[in-house]
């Protein structure tokens, strides 16, 4: 079975007696984020995610199905997540590895389990047709931080996807194409994002968003994902390592900070392509219609 290549017993003291001595290998500080890029494709729901040399993409489809029997008022939304030997030699095709089974656990209990898009608004007949909504994750570079990188994919995405309009008259559903109605946004309940911490020298260490060399070096690993407004809606921890009360609760209010970071940026770069997309707007819409 392919394994990333392990760190050399050099690298594996340097690493450690820096971070003894506050220092991480690539200069930051312990709670620093590597740089952030989100760009969004030419269709709706396209969000690609680099964090530092990590670099994903998610992608959002939907199409009209039957619901299951036994929630006939609910759409269906699915997570799907693919890692590549592209991405690392660690990585098999039609073989999940412990990493990919944790990563797609998250996702789901992070966005789908915490009600992030409500599929109530996807039903369109009770019991006979609703959107299936499905997000599919590709990991395109590994270089640590798959966890915080695919989350603020797959939220961006969702908050940047357009379903198609559908009108309902009687037992007739009508979908309408891009040129007959505008298309329309996704209702989500609220914006998830995942922060890691990974724990060194028994617990005492603590950083956000590891490097690959510094997360096979780490003891343990604690996943929390929190919205904007400070609510918590998974909380994982992963290792041998204990973590106690209060560094849970020094965790928490430092992913708080990053979740409110992230979200404001998301959002700005949200705003920034519906005005590349719409130059001029409403007026720019309106003179066209005088025009013809």
């Amino acid at each position: 079975m392919p394994r990333e290549t392990e760190p050399s017993l050099n690298e594996r003291s340097f690493v450690l007696e820096a971070l003894r001595e506050n220092i991480r290998i690539d200069g930051r500080d312990f709670d620093a984020f590597r740089k952030l890029d989100l760009s969004f494709g030419e269709e709706h729901g396209v969000a690609e995610v680099k964090l530092g040399l990590t670099r994903v993409i998610a992608r959002i489809s939907a199409e009209v199905t039957k619901p299951f029997p036994d929630r006939p008022f609910d759409g269906v939304f699915t997570i799907t997540t693919e890692l590549s030997p592209m991405a690392s030699p660690a990585f098999e095709v039609g073989r999940q590895t412990e990493q990919e089974i944790i990563l797609s656990r998250i996702l789901e209990k992070a966005i789908r389990r915490s009600n992030a898009l409500d599929t109530e608004s996807l039903c369109i007949v009770a019991g006979q047709k609703c959107w299936t909504v499905r997000a599919d994750m590709h990991v395109l570079d590994h270089d640590g931080g798959l966890t915080d990188a695919s989350c603020i994919a797959v939220v961006a995405a969702l908050r940047h996807f357009r379903r198609r309009d559908v009108s309902v008259d009687g037992e007739l559903v009508t979908i309408h194409s891009l040129a007959e109605s505008v298309p329309v946004p996704l209702s989500l309940m609220h914006h998830p994002i995942c922060v890691t911490f990974s724990f060194y020298d028994g617990g005492e260490i603590a950083l956000i968003d590891a490097t690959l060399l510094e997360e096979q070096l780490r003891e343990a690993e604690l996943i929390i994902t929190l919205n904007r407004h400070g609510e918590i809606c998974q909380m994982a921890k992963l290792g041998g390592v204990p973590a106690g009360a209060l560094t849970l609760l020094k965790c928490t209010n430092m992913a708080m900070a990053k979740v409110q970071e992230i979200s404001a940026y998301v959002s700005k770069r949200l705003e920034e392509d519906a005005a590349a997309r719409n130059p001029g707007g409403l007026m720019a819409e309106l003179s066209a219609e005088n025009e013809r």
